[in-house]
C-alpha cells in the first residue's frame, strides 16, 4: 500500500541519497585533492562534485525515467551491454570497492592503533566477519548502519569547524602544470558513486513509491528535487575536507602521504589522539556495513549471471576471499590501477545516461552503439599514453585539459551511428534484476 505524501518527502530522500553516496571511503579523496591543488582548491572541489555527486544523481533520474524494464544499457549489443554490467558490479564488488572498505579501515584504523597488525590478519579477520553477517545478516547491521553515518558526520563537522578557526597552515599554489579542473573530474570518477547508483536505483524507487509516488513524473520530480538536497550536503562535506587538504599544502607531504595517511594526520593535528581514536572507530563500523551491502549485491548478480549453478553462500565465500587478497595491496596501489579502468569506462556509461533522457526519441540503436565507441577509443589513447606508448596526439583533442577529450569523438560517433541503416531499434539487454539490488551503501 502506497504512503502517504508529505511536502518534505524530498528532504527524505534526499538526505537517503546522500547516506548511499558519502561513505567512508569517499572521506580521502577530497583532503588529498585539496593537499594537490593549494590555492585552486575551490575550482578543484566543483569538478569533483560535478563527477561525484552530480554525475551519480543524473545515473538515478536516467534510470527512473526509463522505466522498469528499460535498462541503461539495453541500446548496445546484448553481448556488450551484459559485458559492461558484469564488469560493473566487479568494480563494485570483489576487484575494488570491496576491498578498498577493508584496505580502508586497515590504514585508517587498526593500523593507527595497532601498528604492529599485520594486513593479512586483519583482512582475515575483517572478511570473516562479513561473510557471517553476510550470510546470517541480523540487526546488528541495520542498527549499526543507521547512527554511523551520523556520527561520522559529527566527526567531519567538528573537524572542520576546528580547522577552520585554527588552520593547520598557509595554503599555497600547485607545482606548475597542475590542473585543477581535470584532477576534480578524475578524483570524482575514483569514488565510483556513478557505478553504486546502478545499484541502487531501485532502492530509491521502493522508498519513493512507498510514500506514495506511483508514476514517472512524480517520482522523477520528488527524486530531481532529493537530488539538490543531497548535492548541496556532499558539497558542503567535501567543501569543508577539501579544504583541510589544502591548509596542509606547504608541508611538502604529497609525494610521500597516501590518501588514508592524509586523513589521519589532519584528524590528528586538529584533535589529537582522541579523534584519531573516534575517526577509527566510525569508520571500522561504517565499511563494515558497506562490505555487507557490497557483498550481498555481488553474490546476488552474480548467481543470477550463473542462473544459480552456484550457490549465493558460495559466491560470499569466494568474493570475500577474493577481496581479502586485494585489500592487502593497499588503498594507494588499489587508486593507481583503478584510475585508467574508471577513465575508460566513465565515459561510456555517461554517453549511455545522457542520450537515455531522449531515448523516445532516438529510433537507432546505432546511436547509442557509436556514442559510447567514440567515447572508449580515445580513453583507451589516453591510456595508453599515460603509459608512455607513442598517443600522444590524444592531449590535443578539445576538452583533454578538463578530462573530457571524449565527448566530441563520442558525437561524432553518434552521427555515424544514426547514418548505418538498421533494423528497428529494440532493446536488448535487461540489464539490473532485481537480484542484483541490495542496498549497496557505496560503490567506494
Amino acid at each position: 500500500m502506497s504512503g502517504k505524501r508529505s511536502k518534505a518527502d524530498f528532504v527524505v530522500v534526499g538526505f537517503a541519497l546522500f547516506a548511499v553516496f558519502f561513505g567512508a571511503g569517499n572521506l580521502i579523496f577530497p583532503p588529498f585533492l585539496g593537499l594537490e591543488s593549494g590555492t585552486k582548491w575551490f575550482p578543484a572541489l566543483a569538478c569533483f562534485v560535478l563527477a561525484d555527486a552530480g554525475l551519480s544523481i543524473l545515473t538515478v533520474l536516467a534510470i527512473v525515467r526509463l522505466g522498469k524494464g528499460r535498462e541503461l544499457l539495453g541500446r548496445l549489443p546484448r553481448r556488450a551491454g551484459l559485458l559492461c554490467m558484469d564488469i560493473v558490479m566487479l568494480i563494485v564488488g570483489p576487484a575494488l570497492c570491496i576491498p578498498r572498505t577493508c584496505a580502508t579501515t586497515f590504514e585508517m584504523g587498526a593500523h593507527v592503533l595497532f601498528p604492529e597488525l599485520s594486513s593479512w590478519v586483519f583482512g582475515l579477520l575483517f572478511f570473516a566477519l562479513v561473510a557471517v553477517l553476510t550470510i546470517r545478516p541480523g540487526k546488528v547491521v541495520d542498527i549499526v548502519g543507521k547512527y554511523l553515518t551520523p556520527m561520522l558526520l559529527i566527526t567531519i563537522a567538528v573537524l572542520c569547524v576546528k580547522g577552520l578557526l585554527s588552520p593547520i597552515g598557509d595554503i599555497i599554489s600547485p607545482h606548475e602544470g597542475f590542473q585543477p579542473l581535470r584532477e576534480g573530474f578524475l578524483n570524482g570518477y575514483q569514488t565510483m558513486d556513478v557505478l553504486g547508483a546502478l545499484a541502487i536505483t531501485i532502492v530509491i524507487l521502493k522508498t519513493v513509491s512507498d510514500k506514495g509516488y506511483a508514476d514517472k513524473k512524480s517520482q522523477m520530480k520528488v527524486i530531481g528535487r532529493a537530488g539538490i538536497v543531497a548535492g548541496i550536503a556532499l558539497f558542503l562535506v567535501y567543501g569543508g575536507l577539501a579544504y583541510l587538504g589544502a591548509t596542509t599544502s606547504n608541508m611538502n607531504l604529497s609525494s610521500e602521504i597516501g590518501h588514508t595517511e592524509l586523513v589521519v594526520l589532519v584528524t590528528y593535528l586538529l584533535l589529537k589522539r582522541f579523534g584519531v581514536v573516534l575517526l577509527a572507530l566510525i569508520v571500522f563500523f561504517a565499511c563494515l556495513t558497506t562490505a555487507v551491502g557490497l557483498v550481498s549485491s555481488a553474490a546476488a548478480y552474480f548467481t543470477d549471471r550463473m542462473k544459480g549453478r552456484v550457490s549465493y553462500t558460495a559466491l560470499v565465500l569466494v568474493i570475500c576471499a577474493v577481496s581479502m587478497l586485494i585489500s592487502n595491496v593497499g588503498i594507494t596501489t588499489m587508486i593507481r590501477f583503478a584510475g585508467p579502468m574508471l577513465s575508460v569506462l566513465y565515459p561510456l556509461l555517461l554517453t549511455q545516461v545522457f542520450l537515455s533522457f531522449f531515448d523516445e526519441k532516438i529510433r537507432k540503436n546505432g546511436v547509442f552503439i557509436g556514442a559510447a565507441v567514440g567515447a572508449v577509443i580515445p580513453m583507451l589513447f589516453d591510456v595508453l599514453n599515460s603509459l608512455g606508448l607513442p598517443f600522444s596526439f590524444v592531449t590535443k583533442l578539445p576538452l583533454y585539459s578538463l578530462g573530457f577529450a571524449w565527448v566530441i569523438p563520442s558525437a561524432v560517433g553518434a552521427v555515424i551511428g544514426a547514418l548505418i541503416p538498421e533494423k528497428t531499434a529494440v532493446r536488448t539487454v535487461p540489464i539490473g534484476s532485481a537480484a542484483a539490488v541490495p542496498a549497496a551503501k557505496e560503490a567506494s
